[in-house]
């Protein structure tokens, strides 16, 4: 029942000499059309049949089943690369490796559906990523019941809700709907639904100041039919089960920063190219000899610096998961300071349209709304500190 991986590009891929530069022509690639997907707020459609002939939306899939078998650490490289380019189309391949990375281990689905989906990623470049959000509950990490309900008939389940802020909607395969069912102690969890199923509808209502390309438009469930196993992962309200274990966290921080991470770079970049072709008349030097830039430029690489040992430690397998939270706090602030900082040092130009610089600094500010938010993770910290605190430590 397995899928033939002596062909697979994203194997070829992942243990070719030259992947480095692979995954830097990718995404100079991709970055030459950035700015097309951000003014128009397109599903960047090409990009993603790009990474597929390179295997790269199958990576994190195992490799007998023809995908990449990547670890954190190289997934987290391909994200970095490929955010540094377009940061939309790292933040959908994101959602894709987090679900694949461990979906085939997981008991909770039947074993077809599991074949199923990662076959669909190798050979078509099928994406999936999970609905939560929804208009009246907000974010499910808050709390709460969804008001998605699937109710059991006799030819499957009828499921029926509404999810905004739905990462990638017009380029998804699989939805992993999170919802309940209208039982007294409901079932709680994820639905398994193809695109394709009748009742399906996308609202374009998504016109974000940052990653508009992600095309996080409302998905509209009505009356939708999906077989009963399709219930792929769900467990009683009375009893639940979280959605993500420790290690499922590390790499959601870990892969989720690295996007942010990647578009400091591209900020950093752009504002170093900058400073050595500006060449004020009353200077006749580059801005690129003056102290005072140079000192910022240090600056800004001080901070991606930490955040560079900060992502590879933790890939590594070096930082414990319950840090995982914490990780994207600093990593996502340092990448917000690095491209304010950046704005700063060029002034107009930074905020002139016609340069990257104002686009970086509108995704990179998108990183604060990710789950967890800084309030939830500096409260969880405080409250594991006093939480670990013996009797005797106390007053």
């Amino acid at each position: 029942m397995s899928l033939s991986s002596k062909h697979s590009p994203a194997l070829r891929s992942i243990e070719a000499a030259n992947f480095e530069t692979l995954l830097e022509r990718i995404s100079a690639q991709l970055g030459a059309s950035a700015h097309v997907h951000d003014e128009n707020g397109t599903f960047p459609h090409d990009n993603f049949k790009l990474l597929h002939e390179h295997g790269l939306l199958a990576l994190t899939i195992p490799k007998a089943l023809g995908g990449g078998g990547a670890n954190l650490a190289q997934a987290r490289k391909v994200i970095r690369a490929i955010a540094k380019g377009e940061p939309s189309t790292a933040l959908i391949l994101v959602m894709q490796y987090i679900q694949h990375a461990r979906l085939q281990d997981n008991q909770n689905w039947p074993e077809a559906l599991r074949l199923q989906v990662a076959q669909d990623a190798v050979r078509e470049g099928a994406l999936i990523n999970a609905l939560r959000v929804e208009p009246d509950l907000g974010t499910p990490a808050r709390g709460g019941l969804p008001a998605t309900i699937a109710r059991r008939t006799a030819a499957g389940w009828r499921i029926s809700g509404r999810k905004i802020y739905s990462t990638g909607s017009h380029g998804l395969t699989w939805f992993s709907l999170w919802a309940r069912s209208n039982d007294e102690d409901p079932l709680v969890g994820a639905w398994l639904v193809h695109k394709d199923t009748p009742g399906i509808s996308i609202i374009e209502d998504w016109d974000h100041l940052g990653m508009r390309a992600t095309c996080s438009h409302e998905v509209v469930f009505d009356n939708v039919l999906v077989p009963l196993d399709h219930a792929v992962s769900v467990s009683r309200w009375s009893s639940p089960q979280p959605e993500l274990d420790g290690e499922g966290l590390l790499w959601m921080s870990v892969l989720l920063s690295s996007v942010y991470d990647g578009v400091a770079q591209a900020a950093r970049d752009w504002l170093v190219g900058w400073l050595e072709t500006r060449k004020p008349s009353n200077l006749g030097a580059s801005l690129s000899t003056l102290p005072r830039f140079q000192e910022t430029v240090g600056h800004i690489d001080t901070l991606l610096f930490a955040n560079r040992s900060l992502l590879d430690a933790a890939a590594e397998g070096h930082t414990p998961t319950s840090n995982a939270a914490q990780l994207k706090y600093l990593v996502t602030g340092n990448a917000i300071r690095a491209v304010e900082l950046a704005i700063e040092a060029s002034g107009n130009p930074g905020l002139s349209r016609s340069n990257p610089l104002q686009r970086h600094y509108r995704d990179v500010l998108c990183s604060r709304v990710h789950t967890p938010q800084n309030d939830a993770i500096l409260q969880g910290v405080g409250k594991a500190v006093f939480a670990q605190r013996q009797p005797k430590e106390r007053p």
